[in-house]
C-alpha cells in the first residue's frame, strides 16, 4: 500500500493530504509517496506547514465557541430560525445531532496524523550538519501533536492518545486513560520547551511569527498542569512535571521571554479601538496564537481565514463599526456586570447595543436570545472586510495564550512559594486594565480566579477554568434562573462537565469507545 501526499501551495503554507491505492505496488512517478517524499529539510519543512495549517481549522466555531456557548458567560444565540445544537451547547442538551462536535474530533486527529506523520520520518531525511535544524522541527511537531490532543482531551475527557500513525489493527482502539493521554502531552510540551531556542517573534513583520517557541511551550506546560491537577485531584502533571517545575517554567516566561503586555487593553482587539492605535496582531503580547489571511478569497476548499469572526459578529447587517454576523453566542449581562468602573477591559470585550447608541432591533434582525451585549473581541470593523467571503476569509488572528495570561499563570503557580512574585504578576494585570495602581487586590487563589474571568472573557478560558476548581463550582456559576425560560441553564454534573462524543465515531469503532457519561 502506498500512502500519497500531494502538495499544493495556499499563501505561505501548504496542505498534505493522504489517501491509499491498495494495488498500486510500483514507486509512483507523477506524485509524491510518504516512502519517497522525505529525503532534504525542505520535505521536512512542507510536512511541518502542513501539521500547523491545522491550526487554521480551529476557528470554525469548534472548542472556542463551543465552550463560551457551555459557559457561565455566553448563551447560545444565533437566529430564531436557525438550528437547535447551538442551544444544546449553552443548555447542556443532545438531541437533535448527535455529530455536533464531530468537526472539534475530526480536525484534532487530522492535527495529530499530519504530526506523526512527519515525527516518524524525520530520520529519513538527509539533514547533514544541521541536526539542529531536525531538533527544532521534532520540537515544533510535538508540541503541535500535544495541542491537538489537549484541545480534545479538555473537551470529552479520555480520548484516543496516538504517538504514531496507526495500522489497521488498530483503527477498533478503546480510549486511553486520562493519565496516558496526559503523559503523552506534558512528554511533548516539555521536549518542544527544553530543544527550542529564545527565539521570541512577537516583533513587527517577523516572517516567523506565529511559529512554535520556547516560551509558548514553557507556557502551554503551565496551562495543562493547571488543568489536569485541577479536574483530576493530582499533584503532579502525569508524573512528567512537578508543581515546582511547572512554576519554574511559568516563571521563565515572565521573566526571560521579553513578551510583555500592550500598554493599553483595547488596543489588542481591532474593533475595539482605531487603526491607527491597533496594536497589530504581531505584538509582544502574543505567546502563542493562530495565523489567519484572506488569500482563500472565497474559496471554501482553503483554510487560510477565520471563519469564527462571523459567528458573534450582529446579527443582521453591520452597525455602526460593526461589520456583519450571525450573532452567535449572546454575551450573558452577568459577565458585563462583573466589570468594576473604571475597568477599560469592559468596553473593550463586549458591544453594548443601547449604550453605543447603536438601533439594534433583536426583532427585525431575528436575534435569538438576545442580551443586549455581543462580542466586541473578534468582532470584524466596517471598512476592513474579508476579500472573497466575508463568511469564511476574516483575517484577525486568535490569540491562544496572551502574556497576560502567563502572568495569571505565574500568580496562581506562586502562590504557596513566592507570594511577593504572585501578588506582582497580578498587579501587573489590573494596573493595566484600570490604568491605575489603585485598584490592586490581594492575591488568592479566588482573585486571581476572578481576574481571569475579566482579563480573558471570550477567549475560550472560561469553561475550563470552572471545571479545575470543581464541578459544584461548575454548576454554581453556570446555572442560570429567568423569568424568560429562554435563558434557563442547568449544568448537569453527571456529565462530569465532558462534552458528548460524536455518535459516528462510537459507530465507527464498534462499539470500542463508550459515550461519556450523562449523554
Amino acid at each position: 500500500m502506498k500512502k500519497y501526499i500531494y502538495l499544493t501551495a495556499v499563501s505561505s503554507l501548504f496542505v498534505l493530504g493522504a489517501c491509499a491505492d491498495d494495488f498500486l505496488e510500483t514507486e509512483p512517478y507523477t506524485e509524491q509517496v510518504i516512502e519517497n517524499f522525505y529525503k532534504t529539510p525542505e520535505d521536512a519543512f512542507q510536512g511541518l506547514v502542513a501539521t500547523y495549517d491545522i491550526l487554521q481549522r480551529e476557528a470554525y466555531g469548534t472548542t472556542l465557541l463551543i465552550s463560551e456557548q457551555a459557559s457561565d458567560d455566553c448563551f447560545g444565540g444565533y437566529g430564531i430560525a436557525d438550528g437547535q445544537a447551538d442551544l444544546e451547547w449553552d443548555r447542556f442538551q443532545y438531541v437533535t445531532d448527535k455529530d455536533m462536535n464531530s468537526l472539534v474530533w475530526k480536525t484534532g486527529y487530522q492535527g495529530i496524523y499530519r504530526a506523526n506523520v512527519l515525527l516518524e520520518n524525520l530520520n529519513k531525511v538527509k539533514w547533514g550538519t544541521n541536526t539542529a535544524l531536525k531538533t527544532k522541527y521534532e520540537a515544533e511537531a510535538r508540541f503541535l501533536r500535544a495541542h491537538y490532543h489537549f484541545q480534545m482531551a479538555k473537551m470529552f475527557g479520555d480520548i484516543v492518545a496516538l504517538d504514531h500513525t496507526i495500522t489497521s489493527a488498530e483503527y477498533l482502539s478503546p480510549r486511553s486513560s486520562a493519565e496516558t493521554t496526559y503523559k503523552l502531552i506534558a512528554e511533548d510540551l516539555k521536549f518542544a520547551a527544553d530543544n527550542l531556542g529564545n527565539d521570541n517573534y512577537s516583533q513587527k513583520g517577523n516572517a516567523n511569527f506565529g511559529r512554535i517557541t520556547k516560551w509558548a511551550a514553557e507556557a502551554y506546560l503551565a496551562r495543562v498542569f493547571l488543568f489536569y491537577t485541577g479536574v483530576y485531584s493530582k499533584a503532579d502533571l502525569a508524573g512528567v512535571v512537578t508543581k515546582a517545575q511547572a512554576t519554574t517554567y511559568i516563571n521563565d516566561v515572565v521573566n526571560n521571554s521579553g513578551h510583555n503586555l500592550v500598554s493599553d487593553y483595547k488596543n489588542l482587539w481591532r474593533a475595539a479601538t482605531t487603526s491607527t492605535d491597533f496594536a497589530g496582531e504581531d505584538n509582544t503580547e502574543m505567546v502563542f496564537s493562530v495565523r489567519y489571511n484572506g488569500s482563500g478569497n472565497g474559496d471554501w476548499n482553503l483554510h487560510e481565514g477565520n471563519r469564527f469572526q462571523v459567528d458573534i459578529a450582529p446579527r443582521g447587517g453591520s452597525i455602526g463599526n460593526y461589520s456583519s454576523g450571525w450573532g452567535g453566542a449572546t454575551v450573558n449581562p452577568k459577565l458585563v456586570n462583573a466589570y468594576q468602573s473604571g475597568d477599560t477591559r469592559k468596553t473593550a470585550s463586549f458591544i453594548d447595543f443601547v449604550g453605543e447608541g447603536l438601533a439594534f432591533d433583536p426583532v427585525k434582525r431575528e436575534q435569538r436570545q438576545y442580551t443586549g451585549y455581543s462580542w466586541k473581541k473578534y468582532c470584524p470593523v466596517v471598512g476592513e472586510e474579508a476579500t472573497g467571503n466575508f463568511q469564511i476569509d476574516n483575517v484577525q488572528d486568535y490569540a491562544i495564550i496572551r502574556f497576560a495570561d502567563v502572568l495569571l499563570m505565574a500568580a496562581e503557580l506562586n502562590l504557596d512559594s513566592n507570594s511577593g512574585f504572585a501578588q506582582t504578576c497580578l498587579d501587573r494585570v489590573r494596573d493595566r486594565a484600570f490604568k491605575d495602581t489603585a485598584h490592586r487586590v490581594t492575591v488568592t487563589k479566588a482573585a486571581v480566579m476572578n481576574e481571569r474571568r475579566l482579563e480573558l472573557a471570550l477567549e475560550g478560558l472560561r469553561y475550563f477554568d470552572l471545571l479545575r476548581q470543581g464541578l459544584d463550582v461548575t454548576k454554581s456559576a453556570i446555572d442560570n434562573t429567568d423569568t424568560n425560560s429562554e435563558f434557563n441553564v442547568t449544568f448537569r454534573k453527571e456529565t462530569l462537565g465532558w462534552f458528548p462524543l460524536p455518535q459516528s465515531q462510537i459507530v465507527l469503532s464498534n462499539g470500542a469507545i463508550k459515550q461519556n457519561p450523562g449523554w
